[in-house]
Parts: C-alpha cells; sequence; structure tokens
C-alpha cells in the first residue's frame, strides 16, 4: 500500500470498560471479541499520561490544526468525576500550544448529573447520548441487566443536558436501527428531544452474522429508514440527521458526513484502558481481535499505527472496496458500507473483500432518497457562478494545507519560514482577500499538483513546493499589505502569478530578491547587497 499516512485525527478512549447496561445489541460485550474480559475496568494514570504524550507528538509532527478525543467505554462515566477530570486535565496541559483539543464523550446517560456536567463545561467536552427511539423501541435492547427499563432515566439526562447552561455541550442523540420498532414512533420521540443532532447506525452485522430480517426482505433495512426519511421531509427536517445529510451530500458532489459511508479515509484509532492502540471498535463484531493492532502508547507511536495494513485498508478510497463495489453506481455515497460489515470468514484470502452485508439496504436507501430529492441535488456551484469561485478557492487551499501536510521536515528551514509567511499574510483580513485572489488563479492549482506530484514521485525533491514565497509575495502586492518576502528568480525574471514577470537580471542570472508592497506598487531588491531598489507601478 503507497501513498503517505493519514494522520489520526480522531482518537477514542477507553476511559471504562465496563457498563452499567446489558443492552443485547453492544459490539463490546455480546459479539465476537471479548477481550473487555482482560481489561482493566478503569484506565490509569500511566496510560493516560503516555496517551496524552503520544498524541501531542503525533498532532505536531503532521501539523494537525485539531483532534477529536471521544471519551468511551463501556459506559465511561463509570470512570467517575475525579478519574475525568483528570483525563481532561492531562490532555488539555499536552495540546496547549500544539493544536485544538475537541473533546466529546458517548454515554448512556444514566449517570449524568450536574457534578458530570460542570466537568464538562470547566473542559468544554460535549456529550453524546444513546437512545433508540420512545420507551417501547429503547426497552427492546437498552435494559439494565434484571431487566429494568433505562428509558425514564435517559429522558431525565436529556432534559439536564439541555438546561441552559449546559446546552453548548449537547453533541445530539445516537441511535440503533432495530426494523421491528415502529420508525414514525422513534423519529417523533427523538425530534420532540429537540436535540442538535440525530445519528442513526445500523446494527453490527457481518455476513457471518447477518442482521435478523423477520419478513426476508433484502431491503428491510432501507424501508424502515426510508419511512424515517419521509417522517423527517413532512416534518420540514426539524433536526438534522447524519446519515440523510451525508447521502444528500454525496449525491450532491460532497464529501461523506459519517464513518459508515462513503470513501473517505478511515483517520480514527482507539486506546483501551490497558493502553493498547487498536483499530476502529465495531471490527469487535468481526471476530476475536480484529481491532488487535499489537501496539500499545507505552513504546509504540501514531503513526506505527497509522502504517498498520489494516488501519491502511480502510484508506484506499476507492481501490479499498471490493469488485462489485467499485462497479456499482451508489458506491461513491454507499462507500462500500461501514468495514466491518463487509466481514465474511468463507471467500476470498481478505476476508473483508466483500461488499457490505447491508448492500442491497444500502443501494436501495441512496437511490430512494436520490428519488425523493432529485430536483435539489444539483450542486450551487453549477447554478451560481459565486458559488463556483468559492468551492475551487477552497479546494485549491485544501491542496496547500495538504503540500504542507506531506511535506513535513523535507522541506527544512526555507520551508518552515515560508509557511510562517503565510499564516503571517493570512492573519489579516485583506491578506486573507489577497492570498483568496491568488489561490484563484489557475496557474496556482497547476503549481501546487505539480508540487505534490514532484513530492511523491521522487521522495526529498521540494524544488517546487518551494516557490510559495512568490505566490504570497503576489498577495501581498495585490491589496498593499506592508510585507517584505524574500522570493526566488531565475534566468534574470520574476514571476508573480497574476500579476506577471519583471525583468531584474541578465539573462541565464539566478537569485534572490526582496518584494515589498508600497501604496502605488512595489519595490524589488536584488539580494541584501544590492543598494538598488526598483519601484513597479
Amino acid at each position: 500500500m503507497t501513498g503517505p499516512l493519514v494522520p489520526f485525527r480522531e482518537v477514542v478512549l477507553k476511559v471504562h470498560s465496563r457498563c452499567d447496561l446489558a443492552c443485547d445489541h453492544c459490539y463490546v460485550y455480546e459479539h465476537a471479541d471479548q477481550s473487555w474480559r482482560t481489561r482493566p475496568k478503569t484506565i490509569s494514570d500511566d496510560v493516560i499520561f503516555r496517551t496524552a504524550q503520544r498524541l501531542a507528538e503525533h498532532a505536531k509532527a503532521h501539523a494537525l490544526p485539531s483532534v477529536s478525543v471521544i471519551l468511551h467505554g463501556g459506559e465511561p462515566l463509570l470512570a467517575g468525576p475525579a478519574r475525568l477530570r483528570r483525563v481532561c486535565e492531562v490532555l488539555t496541559s499536552a495540546f496547549d500550544g500544539i493544536a485544538e483539543l475537541d473533546l466529546r464523550i458517548h454515554t448512556n446517560g444514566l449517570q449524568l448529573s450536574p457534578r458530570y456536567l460542570d466537568l464538562f463545561d470547566e473542559f468544554g467536552v460535549r456529550v453524546g447520548i444513546s437512545l433508540d427511539g420512545d420507551r417501547a423501541a429503547n426497552d427492546r435492547h437498552r435494559r439494565y441487566a434484571d431487566g429494568r427499563s433505562s428509558h425514564p432515566l435517559v429522558l431525565k439526562a436529556v432534559d439536564l443536558l439541555h438546561q441552559e447552561r449546559y446546552r453548548h455541550l449537547d453533541l445530539g442523540l445516537l441511535c440503533t436501527v432495530d426494523i421491528e420498532n415502529d420508525p414514525h414512533a422513534v423519529l417523533d420521540a427523538l425530534t420532540e428531544l429537540d436535540p442538535p443532532l440525530i445519528d442513526f447506525l445500523l446494527p453490527h452485522a457481518t455476513w457471518d452474522d447477518p442482521p435478523p430480517r423477520p419478513d426476508g426482505s433484502p431491503t428491510a433495512y432501507a424501508d424502515w429508514l426510508l419511512a424515517v426519511f419521509d417522517r423527517w421531509q413532512e416534518q420540514g427536517r426539524p433536526v438534522p440527521v447524519r446519515l440523510f445529510s451525508s447521502v444528500l451530500s454525496t449525491l450532491g458532489g460532497g464529501p461523506s458526513l459519517t464513518e459508515s459511508l462513503g470513501l473517505a479515509p478511515t483517520d480514527l484509532v482507539v486506546v483501551e484502558t490497558d493502553g493498547q492502540l487498536e483499530q476502529v471498535d465495531s471490527l469487535k463484531s468481526a471476530y476475536e481481535g480484529a481491532a488487535a493492532t499489537g501496539f500499545d502508547v507505552f513504546t509504540h507511536t501514531f503513526d506505527e499505527v497509522a502504517a498498520h495494513p489494516g488501519v491502511r485498508a480502510r484508506q484506499l478510497g476507492l481501490d479499498g472496496v471490493s469488485e462489485t463495489c467499485r462497479s456499482c453506481p451508489v458506491v461513491r455515497s454507499c462507500g462500500g458500507g461501514l468495514y466491518t460489515h463487509r466481514y465474511r470468514s468463507t471467500g476470498p484470502s481478505d476476508a473483508f473483500d466483500n461488499p457490505s452485508v447491508y448492500c442491497a439496504d444500502l443501494a436501495a436507501l441512496v437511490r430512494g432518497i436520490e428519488a425523493r430529492t432529485a430536483a435539489s441535488l444539483v450542486a450551487p456551484e453549477v447554478t451560481e457562478p459565486l458559488e463556483l469561485a468559492a468551492s475551487q478557492r477552497d479546494l485549491t487551499r485544501m491542496l496547500l494545507a495538504r503540500l504542507n501536510a506531506d511535506i513535513e521536515d523535507r522541506g527544512g528551514e526555507r520551508w518552515a519560514r515560508a509557511w510562517e509567511l503565510a499564516a503571517t499574510v493570512e492573519a489579516s483580513e485583506e491578506g486573507a482577500r489577497g492570498l483568496d485572489e491568488v489561490l484563484a488563479h489557475p496557474y496556482t492549482r497547476t503549481w501546487l499538483l505539480h508540487a505534490l506530484d514532484q513530492l511523491h514521485e521522487r521522495p526529498g525533491s521540494v524544488a517546487a513546493a518551494l516557490r510559495l514565497p512568490v505566490y504570497l509575495a503576489a498577495a501581498a502586492v495585490r491589496v498593499g499589505l506592508d510585507l517584505s518576502v524574500d522570493v526566488s528568480y531565475a534566468d534574470g525574471r520574476l514571476v508573480l502569478p497574476g500579476l506577471g514577470e519583471l525583468r531584474i537580471g541578465a539573462t541565464g542570472e539566478h537569485g534572490t530578491a526582496r518584494v515589498r508592497a508600497v501604496e502605488d506598487g512595489f519595490l524589488v531588491r536584488r539580494g541584501e547587497g544590492d543598494p538598488a531598489e526598483r519601484r513597479v507601478l
């Protein structure tokens, strides 16, 4: 598998490995992998510290602007306020001055109280709660071990989270689909709680352990979800639904919004309570040890996990799905389905080289949503020139960020200075406007693509990338930004993209010139020792 490593931007940190519910659809306790039985119940100080250290190093090495850490379990609130405070303090300290830390917690809500929410407010920890719908739907699976309903306490937790002082922490509700539940009743119960987001998840299943289909229909899950979609449309889409938003986004040519759909590479890793580093947690549904990497936070870096074959397999986009999926017209939306759901112990040498066990459902869901919304799926870029310009600018910015991430330390001090200068240009409103104007020039996109190709085809070759300062100089000149920029010139010619070419030396001459914007143009000086400064209007 070739190509640069995809750094981890999302980490699931298991802070407690036991739960206070006995949900019969839980992949942690009820499916193939039973490794939870040997894990420590609660994460230790050593694991917290080493995880924070390793993750901060990873973020710094890849210049990540932010990293999400999701506190998980089991039931993470069972770790207690003191342990969760320790986690938040250590992570916050480790990321100080390196990257933004996005802390989240996913809970069943039974233990939620003002004591926890005050702590979460202090550290900006946002809270997602599992709820499968109305009481009848929720009680089908989400009960205590003695059979008692958990529904009243979950509603109490949602009400508490919706108090004015805590509402900004609310991430929304996660609902696992059960096709025996009334789809309209489920959606109504969830939307009545006015969450900021609803996320529907298909129950984890594989070809070895397929999902229940009481009526034998191969599209029973799509039919259920489309009934929810129709109800959601009738209600005027009162709450964002991630699954539907993702399908609508991909049908319109945009990105997937969820790991379970789309072709975007995975950027998630799991840290267990004992410090073991694992792949995406849902793999525990496939077989014992499916999520294991053999790595841990004490002796391995996150880059080593990112290079693991199992992780790389989920970063190949279209090349990472089965041959059947590659020829399917809806693959751009469904992405072959969740990786776990492709598992079959018999068949090809790669047990995940299969369509999803929900293949027919996913195809029917995508086509059903497309048929219902065809008129609204025309991308605004097609009809609005300004939208097209903004989209193209954003794409070029993404390429520039990708170049910075991929070049790492190969650009040396010259690249570090150039990237710091880029930040200086963009720090002011006029500088950002000038940079946008330069990024909109078609030659800029061509340069970025060439620099990326050169970087990957001839490792260590960064000459094209080091032309960044001439683009920054052009941006500064366009808006009259008071900034001196050292740029390279060749064959006696200085070229400022979008502004033109200036002869400043003899044919064959190469060197460095300093460009500085002035009110009516810009000044150019060749090298430190050159007394002549040319004014260009």
